[in-house]
This record gives structure tokens, sequence and C-alpha cells, in this order.
């Protein structure tokens, strides 16, 4: 069942892409094919996010074959391409998008979940072009609700300007946790999207215990419409909302550890 229709708010938890070398032995099994990965990861993880689609496109059949390969509850996030963000006029983007929403994305079907739109850390806050920007976005792609988030890394974007916008156009603000980036965690989407790139090599779980119960505790008051009293924020409060479901990914930091983290937050997170 789509994430989207759902009635009841879902927490998805995941990782970033499925192919790194590290993870042979550690997270997949030694003598695991490599063609069956994705195979093995989309059954123990609720989500990844593909970072392949930021480089480059992919083609439709590349995109259907992930769709059979994976549970019918998997959900995957894409990072869009690079060349609708780093432009200097934002407002330029929309032949870049368009071409995006065109590449065989909506091949996953029930399977999409949001589109992470990444900015590099030398993008600054402007009002006026970050919201022409916005209105670029589709709502919808041949027929489909689409899902959008920003991911901004310039301490500029900390402007209630910004989370405005952002909530004006119901647009996710990625939340970057245990980073060096600025951590926007205003809640401006019927969604949440985080990223959480904390994980080191003293954990054999990425995390300490304490650590991965904080991130299940505000994981479900997110799910619950509510917003985690422990994170910064840069605008006006949320209003709170029935349920919003979540997608939860655990990126950078100690790679190696990334699958073992994710696997614990989802086990919190059960029930």
């Amino acid at each position: 069942m789509a994430t989207s229709r759902r009635k009841t708010a879902r927490i998805v938890v995941g990782i970033g892409g499925w192919t790194f070398e590290p993870w042979r032995g550690t997270f997949y099994p030694e003598d695991l094919a490599q063609k069956r990965e994705l195979e093995y990861a989309s059954r123990a993880l609720t989500s990844i996010e593909v970072n392949g689609t930021f480089y480059g496109s992919q083609k439709p059949a590349t995109f259907i074959k992930w769709r059979d390969e994976t549970p019918d509850d998997f959900v995957f996030s894409l990072k869009a391409p690079r060349y609708a963000m780093n432009r200097r006029v934002l407002a330029e983007a929309g032949d870049t998008i368009e071409r995006f929403f065109g590449s065989g994305v909506l091949e996953l079907k029930d399977k999409l979940g949001p589109i992470n739109w990444q900015f590099a850390a030398t993008k600054k806050f402007d009002p006026d072009d970050f919201e022409r920007f916005l209105e670029l976005l589709p709502a919808k792609a041949e027929g489909r609700a689409i899902r959008h988030a920003v991911e901004v890394r310039h301490e500029s974007f900390c402007d209630p300007a910004f989370v405005a916008l952002a909530r004006k156009y119901r647009v996710a603000v990625v939340i970057a946790g245990d980073s060096k980036y600025p951590q926007i965690a205003d809640v401006t989407a019927p969604f949440v999207y985080a990223r959480i790139m904390g994980t080191t090599d003293k954990q054999a779980k990425g995390y300490a215990k304490a650590a991965l119960d904080r991130w299940a505790a505000r994981a479900k008051t997110w799910a619950e419409g509510g917003s985690p009293d422990d994170l910064q924020t840069c605008g006006k409060a949320a209003p709170k909302a029935a349920s919003r479901d979540v997608f939860l990914y655990v990126i950078s930091g100690f790679k190696e550890r990334n699958p073992a983290a994710a696997i614990a937050l989802i086990e919190r997170l059960k029930g």
C-alpha cells in the first residue's frame, strides 16, 4: 500500500543506497550475490534513499527492476538531480525538474517516496528566488501525488521567512541530525524527513542505546502529529496534526554501522 494512501501515520527507516563494499560480510551475508543486495536490504529495512539519481538519470527499466525486487510496502526516496539545485538562479530549473519526472521515476508507482532536493552548503537563502523554485515543484505527476523535501545547508536558511515559505508550499525541510549542517527541525509539511549522521565506529549499532532511544522517541512524536522539544527550530511552531508519516534515514557518519543503526531503530519503533 502506498505510504501516501495510508490512513494512519507510518514511520519508515532506512539508509543511503545499498551498494557499499564494507557492508559485505557485515550487513550482507558473505555468500550473498551482489545482484541480490537490494532484495536483502529491502527486507531488513523499510526504505532506502537513492543517491544515484542526484548524479545522473536512470533508465525506466531500472526503476521497474527496483520496484519488482522489493516488498509491497517498501519505499524509495530519491535525491533530485543536482543540476536543478546547483545553479545561480533557481527559477531557471524548470526544464531539469520536468525531465526528472519524465525519466521513469514514476515507474516506482506506490513505492515512490519523497523527493529530496539537496542544496550545496554554499547556497544562501534568497527568498524571492527560492519561492520561484518551490513554485516549480509539481504537486502531482501523471496523476500521482508527489512529496517534496528540501535539504538546505547554509545558515542563512535558519530564518522564519524560509520556514514560512516551506510551510506555504507544504514542502518538508530535511532535518539534519547529529550533523555539521544547520538544524532546522521545523515541521512544514504533512510528513517529516530526517537524516541523522552521527554513527561512529565506537558503537556496534552506530549509536549508543540512549541516542537510538531519543531518535525513536522523536520519530514517534512526529508520527503522532507533534514536534520534539529537543531539536533546534527557526520559525513559528507548527500546529499539531492528527498524524504525519515519517521518513528517517541513517546517512554518512561511520557508514559501516548505518544498517545496524537503522535496524535498531526499526526494532524500537515496532508495536
